[in-house]
């Protein structure tokens, strides 16, 4: 397999698992499936962490997520 192929197959995949946070967080009804508005929320979220309060922000993210994901492993086994 080409160098480009296996690139492409990475960021395809990235997008997919990217897609998936999305759809996980319920974003997609939340924002009735409306891409100016996730757009919009995405916006927001980069702004932040543009910003003075990125680490903070990072921070907690990264811990709401991991929480949630522990919720999910442990509700799936």
């Amino acid at each position: 397999m080409r160098e480009w192929q296996v690139k492409r197959r990475e960021r395809t995949r990235q997008l997919i698992e990217l897609g998936g946070l999305v759809v996980k967080a319920g974003l997609v009804e939340l924002a009735d499936d409306d891409r100016a508005t996730l757009y919009g929320a995405f916006l927001t979220v980069a702004a932040k962490l543009r910003g003075e309060e990125r680490e903070q922000a990072l921070v907690l993210w990264k811990r709401k997520g991991k929480r949630a994901f522990n919720r999910q492993y442990e509700h799936d086994h």
